[in-house]
């Protein structure tokens, strides 16, 4: 036999075995690192259990829900006496409406009055943001007593009642920068500053906070648990 070919068979056997062993070890390591893996997802869920079950962190939770069913009684009960939309009242109906919710807005308007159609659209944007406040309107023409009653001499004339009791009034633009062409926001701000209605938070706004606090308890939890070890 030529004893390169030898010596070249036997290099060829080396390298082979070589590579098998290579292979081995590293079918080793991606097992081990798969098991690595699993062991820390286990973890992982373990300890996400052990923060579910954190007293503080359901408290909290719970509180949370209970404010929200509140909240939504509260809106339930102010829907059933006209909140949350902009409606038109009759004078029959007047002394019901402003006396039956705790802040109430009346628009006395003139059909005919290009002013009380600008204070008409931007009520009706506010009426479903601020749904703790009665939002109405009351055709001048057609309610002489409390347009006499109320001293009603200018149009538009946005009343605001607290318990039916009125205790601010908006008449014309005065209020308004004297035109016509102010945002619903600046009625708004103006309606703010009277009382009548509250500043809104936005929604996320609230949800961060709510995630925030969560991340507190859960924070001081984790480090409690630390120390305790």
């Amino acid at each position: 036999m030529d004893p390169n070919a030898v010596k070249s068979t036997l290099s060829n056997l080396a390298f082979g075995n070589v590579m098998a062993a290579a292979a081995r070890d590293y079918q080793k390591e991606l097992l081990a690192q798969q098991k690595a893996g699993a062991s820390s997802s286990v973890n992982e869920e373990v300890d996400l259990d052990e923060l579910m079950d954190d007293p503080e962190l359901e408290k909290l939770h719970a509180e949370r829900i209970a404010a929200l069913k509140k909240e939504v009684e509260k809106r339930e009960e102010w829907k059933k006496k006209g909140h949350g939309e902009y409606r038109e009242i009759t004078e029959g109906d007047f002394l019901g409406e402003v006396t039956g919710s705790e802040k109430v807005i009346c628009h006395f308007y003139h059909k005919e009055f290009y002013r009380c159609k600008i204070i008409d659209k931007h009520l009706k944007s506010l009426a479903p943001k601020h749904i703790d406040t009665k939002f109405i309107k009351l055709d001048a023409e057609n309610a002489p007593f409390f347009v006499t009653k109320l001293a009603v001499k200018t149009l538009p004339c946005v009343i605001l009642f607290r318990q039916g009791v009125a205790v601010d009034r908006l008449v014309g633009f005065q209020d308004l920068g004297g035109k016509d062409d102010f945002t619903t926001r600046t009625l708004e701000a103006l309606l703010i500053k009277k009382g009548i209605i509250a500043e809104k938070k936005d929604e996320d706004d609230e949800d961060d906070e709510y995630l925030d606090s969560t991340r507190r308890v859960v924070r001081s939890s984790t480090i409690a648990g630390s120390d305790s070890e």
